[in-house]
């Protein structure tokens, strides 16, 4: 009678596919279902997660895990690091099993027989792959170890243990108590695989991962092994190839594939400098850096010719899954091309973050090629996308509402809160006026809506009935219906992107990361496309969309017509909207801080607002809250804040303090704060923005009131550096820029002495979600987290786990180097 594959400890790709994570975890799941679907895999076994749990329970060692487990606060690092090493430790000095043992040994010996290779000179890779009761491997993505280059049975066992240990790493405790994870659940899969001896690999997403168009595929390259890449240590060549020409030569060998076809196939070629490479050294029985020759660093790792042959294996992978993959490839240098392709790994992609729809009128506009459309004006890129409409001239959002309709292309001076309702509708947005941080350009990114702004000239340039096309990515307005680059229309969807993961899932297949990935969030709906994103909380609620949008009146004049339980009402409901649905993550609120002369837009404010020569620096933020005349409205915000926490039971909702300036103003708003029944504890928290200068200097005394700071970067950067963040002369001058070193020594300086006192530090501006390198910078300084807009939720996802990976490798290579001496 045949062994059911449940209770095997080897398990052969060929024997494995999608379904068997529970067994094989992902890794090994989609290597044995590529295998399957007969694509080039580097064959291999795996120890399956039943050889784990025996070795865990026949040796008696997991019932002193759970109990060294027991209550452990993660949030104790010392204590949680202790204990990591403590289970590992424990894990790697306790004795496989005889037969467990005997297994992995005879499953090597048969491996090297199939490749043809002596047992001592077969090189595998040793790969974690761990798994979780009704959880996807990819949950766990970056958390456990890999090892290249093992050679011999004997080392095989040996790092198959240390996979196993290595499902106690600190992050990887921490992640599990976070997300109410059983460590009991949890158990790990080992891939063993014969290593690629790779001349070049690195990572295929099958679509343009800046856009999410499914008809384009994009190849990152680097020379050596694939770590390189992964691990972000090189910033790798970059090819974007249209996969429909793919499709169209599938049946071609890539040596016979004509120059013309492919320089169609390619549509874009970016060639990094790749300053190192990772390599096997023979001498040392390991991997090594090695720095590359300029003449090398500077060359494209992959001929068009390969480019195609990976492209290809992507299409059939993807094919092979109905779904876009993340797939990585690696080319062998001892075997001959194309035969030299294989794939490594896959694993299901998600879609573009924030995907907006793109309505095109009238249906029957002729299309244009890129090269011959008009541009009509240039402007800055405030907005990522492509947008295509009817072009609407408007300059009142009251008299000319009426004049707008759902897909239309937006194009005015400039926008302020009172536009917000049409911009909603808007295709895309163009404005004369504004830098990458005006009105215009914050709401379009949380919206997730083309726009251009700072043209100059739009309202001159472009007339209303006339179609055009807003490229958010370049900064250009073209006149008619303009082909770029094969951007097609987008259906609007949530992230899932129909790839037929359940939502819940899709979270779990992005790397953990030390940095908590927070998300900017304004208009309350808005949740519905975002809330399956892979963000840890909510790191900025702007309230001011539901008092525009949802309320409308001044909250004076509502006091004034005895209507208070109206806004507090609806306040409370756009809150709980957001909180409710990403629960029990954090959500933190925003207290208002509109201008007087946004103040004044609102039904009702004239009454209540004064004319400020510079509302910017004027009478906003908390200077509001604790005046007389405004404080009655303040106590409206708080009600409705308290009525979220306390009648929804909606505890993850926090607040933050905007615009602050003094010491002495946050003590009057806490004593407010405390009249309404609303005080700091573990459960609540109250941040405040560092936007003001003051906040930096000062940060030793602010932090002796408050729990945590959020660092505006838009407001801070002008303050620094007396630049005016709505200046579009100032921003393309290059003054308006949050990463200079002014602005940066402000944020370090903060970090610095918050950490000092135990207190978080986050980011909510707009800086992080343009500048990749402010991200970096963030991350090494050691801020606790950073929240973007939702379009920059997985790249910045990405790029903050590669640069820890970073982080982490250094200080490994200064403890060995200190270790040595």
């Amino acid at each position: 009678m045949a062994e059911d594959k449940a209770s095997k400890i080897i398990l052969w790709f060929e024997e494995i596919g999608k379904d068997d994570i529970p067994l094989a975890g992902g890794k090994g799941a989609n290597l044995g279902e590529m295998v399957r679907a007969g694509i080039p895999v580097p064959p291999g076994f795996v120890v399956s997660s039943t050889a784990y749990r025996k070795f865990v329970t026949e040796t008696g060692i997991l019932d002193k895990i759970n109990e060294m487990l027991k209550g452990i606060d993660v949030s104790n690092v010392d204590l949680l690091e202790k204990k990591a090493e403590e289970i590992k430790k424990l894990i790697l000095e306790t004795p496989m099993p005889e037969y467990i043992e005997k297994a992995i040994r005879e499953a090597y010996r048969e491996l090297a027989k199939r490749v043809g290779v002596e047992p001592d000179k077969l090189h595998v890779a040793v790969r974690s792959s761990a798994t979780a009761e009704d959880l996807p491997d990819a949950s766990f993505a970056g958390q456990q170890d890999t090892y290249l280059n093992v050679v011999g049975e004997d080392s095989v066992v040996e790092h198959v243990k240390k996979c196993w240990a290595s499902l106690f790493n600190a992050r990887a405790i921490a992640y599990r108590v976070s997300k109410g994870i059983p460590h009991e659940n949890v158990a790990m899969a080992t891939v063993v695989q014969k290593m690629v001896n790779a001349d070049k690999a690195g990572v295929m997403f099958t679509l343009d991962v800046r856009n999410g168009d499914s008809d384009k595929i994009t190849i990152e390259a680097s020379w050596g092994l694939g770590e390189a890449v992964v691990g972000g240590k090189v910033t790798p060549d970059t090819y974007i190839v249209d996969k429909n020409v793919v499709k169209e030569l599938m049946d071609k060998d890539p040596t016979e594939v004509s120059e013309e076809d492919l320089k169609r196939m390619i549509l874009e070629k970016h060639i990094a400098e790749k300053k190192i490479a990772i390599l096997y050294d023979p001498e040392k029985g390991g991997t090594v850096e090695v720095e590359l020759p300029e003449e090398k660093a500077k060359a494209p790792a992959l001929s068009d010719r390969e480019v195609f042959a990976v492209a290809k294996m992507g299409v059939r992978v993807e094919d092979h899954y109905g779904r876009p993959m993340d797939i990585e490839w690696a080319i062998d240098k001892d075997i001959e091309f194309p035969k030299n392709v294989f794939m490594l790994q896959a694993r299901p992609e998600t879609v573009w973050s924030a995907r907006k729809e793109v309505k095109v009128r009238p249906e029957e506009e002729e299309e244009v090629e890129h090269v011959e459309a008009e541009v009509l004006v240039r402007g800055l890129p405030a907005s990522p996308g492509i947008g295509v409409g009817v072009a609407k001239v408007l300059f009142d959002p009251k008299k000319d509402a009426d004049k707008f309709n759902e897909g239309d292309v937006l194009v005015t001076k400039m926008t302020d809160p009172d536009w917000v309702p049409l911009m909603r509708k808007a295709s895309a947005i163009v404005t004369d006026e504004g830098g990458m941080t005006s009105h215009a350009a914050i709401v379009s990114r949380e919206l997730g809506i083309p726009a251009v702004v700072g043209t100059k000239e739009a309202t001159k340039k472009i007339q209303s009935g006339m179609v055009v096309t807003v490229d958010g990515y370049r900064g250009v307005v073209y006149k008619g219906k303009v082909r770029l680059g094969g951007e097609k229309e987008e259906k609007k969807e949530a992230a899932g992107g129909g790839i037929g993961l359940p939502a819940e899932e899709l979270r779990f297949l992005f790397p953990a990361t030390g940095t908590k990935i927070y998300m900017n969030l304004g208009e309350p709906n808005a949740i519905d496309r975002y809330k399956d994103l892979p963000f840890d909380g909510i790191g900025l609620m702007r309230i001011e969309f539901i008092i525009t949008d949802w309320i409308g009146y001044h909250p004076l004049y509502l006091i004034k017509q005895g209507k208070e339980t109206y806004f507090i009402n609806k306040l409370a409901d756009g809150i709980a909207k957001v909180a409710s649905a990403i629960y029990p993550r954090p959500v933190v609120v925003r207290f208002s801080d509109f201008k007087s002369n946004e103040y004044r837009g609102l039904k009702g404010g004239e009454e209540f607002e004064p004319e400020e020569r510079n509302p910017m620096l004027g009478w906003r933020g908390v200077s509001r809250y604790i005046s007389p005349k405004y404080e009655p409205a303040f106590r409206l915000e708080l009600r409705a804040i308290k009525k979220v926490r306390e009648e929804f039971g909606l505890k993850n909702v926090w607040v933050m303090l905007p615009f602050v300036r003094t010491t002495w103003e946050v003590e009057k708003v806490l004593n407010i704060m405390k009249d309404e029944g609303l005080e700091r504890n573990r459960d609540f928290k109250v941040w405040i923005m560092a936007e003001v200068p003051s906040v930096v200097l000062l940060a030793d005394q602010f932090s002796q009131l408050v729990d945590g700071f959020s660092i505006g970067s838009n407001d801070l950067t002008q303050l620094v550096l007396g630049a005016d963040r709505d200046s579009d002369l100032l921003a393309r001058m290059g003054y308006f820029d949050e990463r200079d070193p002014a602005v940066l020594k402000a944020i370090e300086m903060l970090i610095k002495t918050a950490h000092k006192y135990g207190r978080t530090v986050s980011i909510c501006g707009q800086g992080p979600s343009v500048y990749p390198e402010l991200v970096e910078f963030l991350v090494k300084a050691g801020i606790d987290s950073i929240s973007v807009n939702p379009d920059a939720v997985i790249r910045t996802r990405y790029m903050v786990a590669g640069v820890e990976r970073k982080v982490m490798l250094r200080r490994l290579a200064e403890l060995e180097e200190k270790l040595g001496k």
